[in-house]
């Protein structure tokens, strides 16, 4: 691998600059990729954005940013896209520091920031040696997720494919579930739920379903999977509360899809159990209503006061196995099941043995 160090002038990145939904975003008269597939949207905040203007304007040295050769000869921006793309915006207008942007500076002010040089280290060598080297510099500034690790291993026309319906702010699949889904487009966090939905239904890790198909010429599988659970979301559970937001429902969709419900008794439960001080956990409703495990619901537990209380009552003794115990080698257990109507209160609590209580919960 070899890799240089150059000199690359703002004026020279900048040169006939692109940033649209068909082109991409390229920069260098369009030699530069400022966007290639593995990498983010532009999330810099605007006090992150305007600090990169300000420095160059004072001169101030900018840390070095890192480009690979493609394969066509041209270049990929491997990091270093936010300050690219922040340099990129002022210069071509799109927004102002002090209520003035780029063009309503004097020409010599113009010109110190056009001519103000960049430190860019050029990569050349094999896909593996260049991801390589993305995964150790990738060591400050804005961490890249999981899936934006995973979208430069396989990167591809798939990835690209992907990112146009679920990596865009107001993609298609925002506009479809973003009452469902929680996260953010421009984190890759969509599409990292949609593949790890669509990888469990075929028993596969996310990373599997990827690298079989990086080389794909299109996500169409992924897409209408999607939009798929997405409407047997809506038609199983028509009316929307804010605590669907967190259920995992593409899990649930791969389990119950063939399950014939019926909407109205799901709806009349949902509301008795929203209203259940009983239930701490009201998105593990979902889950409950097709498997009925109490688990998902966190039911409240007994305080450290009340199973004092019954330990002392009880004198160390568990009912079941008559056997005396320390207190900390026993477990509050309601004496009615909450699925019997127990309450989680004083009355309703007996501490059983480890072992009993165990048993007990398994019938």
């Amino acid at each position: 691998m070899e890799i240089k160090l150059k000199e690359i002038t703002i004026r020279e990145l900048t040169k006939n600059y692109i940033d649209n939904a068909e082109n991409g975003v390229t920069g260098y008269d369009g030699r530069l990729n400022i966007r290639p597939a593995y990498q983010r949207e532009f999330i810099y905040k605007d006090k992150q954005r305007d600090e990169v203007i300000k420095s160059v304007m004072k001169k101030f040295p900018l840390n070095v940013m890192y480009w690979v050769v493609s394969d066509d000869g041209n270049y990929e921006l491997l990091d270093g896209q936010q300050r690219t793309i922040s340099i990129c915006q002022y210069v071509n207008g799109d927004f102002s520091i002090n209520a003035r942007g780029f063009s309503n500076l004097t020409k010599t002010e113009q010109d110190e920031i056009l001519d103000y040089k960049l430190m860019v280290y050029i990569c050349e060598g094999t896909a593996k040696e260049k991801l390589d080297w993305f995964d150790i510099i990738n060591i400050a500034g804005e961490k890249l997720t999981a899936q934006e690790r995973r979208n430069a291993i396989y990167t591809g026309q798939w990835v690209t494919e992907a990112k146009k319906y679920f990596s865009k702010n107001n993609c298609p699949a925002y506009g479809i579930a973003d009452k469902y889904l929680s996260g953010s487009p421009i984190r890759q966090e969509y599409l990292e739920t949609a593949i790890h939905w669509i990888a469990s239904s075929k028993n596969m890790e996310l990373n599997e379903y990827m690298a079989l198909h990086q080389h794909d010429t299109n996500c169409n599988e992924l897409w209408l999977y999607f939009q798929s659970v997405i409407n047997w979301v809506k038609a199983t559970f028509p009316v929307y509360r804010k605590e669907m937001k967190s259920v995992q429902w593409g899990l649930l969709y791969n389990k119950y899809k063939d399950v014939v419900c019926d909407p109205t008794a799901f709806e009349d439960k949902i509301k008795e159990l929203m209203e259940d001080d009983e239930v701490q956990k009201s998105s593990g409703i979902y889950e409950y209503l097709f498997d009925g495990d109490e688990k998902h619901l966190g039911l409240r537990s007994f305080t450290p006061k009340q199973k004092r209380i019954a330990y002392e009552k009880q004198k160390g003794i568990c009912p079941i196995c008559k056997k005396h115990y320390d207190i900390n080698d026993m477990e509050g257990d309601h004496i009615d099941p909450w699925s019997q109507g127990g309450k989680t209160v004083q009355e309703n609590c007996q501490m059983l043995c480890k072992p009993c209580n165990r048993r007990k919960s398994a019938k």
